[in-house]
């Protein structure tokens, strides 16, 4: 219940938007639209941090993923951040141009662009200071192992879920 000295919260639901919805459709709407405050925070905190070396969060994310799954195609790429080939595409032509990534033929298929991280990629980020994990780390502070174990399994669960849904058609 919300008192004249709770600051204004603009994710929350009106009255007249609440008043026919159940507690359980009340807080996953406000979850839903919390967690995309969130993302969206945490998104413009990291590329504050990277602003200085000329990165965004996207394009970090982008490295994070050719380092991981070695050498993925665009489309493997796009699905991995969520994105359309087109904006994926992007992102990897910007860091060619920084030199932070190659885009490649693959060998048995020329129809097929692979990403392969540059030497200058892997040493950019061996070199980069432990700073962002303890942003990371002070972002999530308040939040203890277990709460930390019990908030990922809960977005993970809803992950599930979202995937689940987005393969069924409507």
């Amino acid at each position: 219940m919300s008192t004249t000295s709770d600051p204004p919260n603009p994710l929350r639901l009106r009255p007249d938007q609440a008043e026919d919805l159940s507690e359980q459709s009340l807080l996953a709407v406000q979850a839903f639209r919390t967690t995309l405050h969130l993302a969206a925070r945490l998104r413009a905190a990291m590329d504050q941090r990277l602003r200085e070396d000329g990165l965004t969060t996207q394009q970090a994310a982008l490295i994070t993923v050719v380092e991981t799954a070695g050498a993925p195609s665009l489309s493997e790429a796009a699905s991995a951040l969520t994105c359309t080939r087109q904006n994926l595409k992007q992102l990897a032509n910007a860091l060619e141009r920084k030199g932070l990534i190659e885009l490649r033929a693959d060998r048995h298929d020329a129809r097929v662009t692979r990403l392969v991280a540059t030497r200058r990629s892997r040493a950019y980020w061996a070199s980069r200071d432990t700073s962002d994990v303890e942003a990371v780390t002070a972002w999530f502070s308040d939040l203890d192992p277990p709460t930390l174990r019990t908030l990922l399994d809960s977005l993970e669960r809803v992950l599930a879920r979202v995937d689940e849904r987005s393969e069924t058609p409507n």
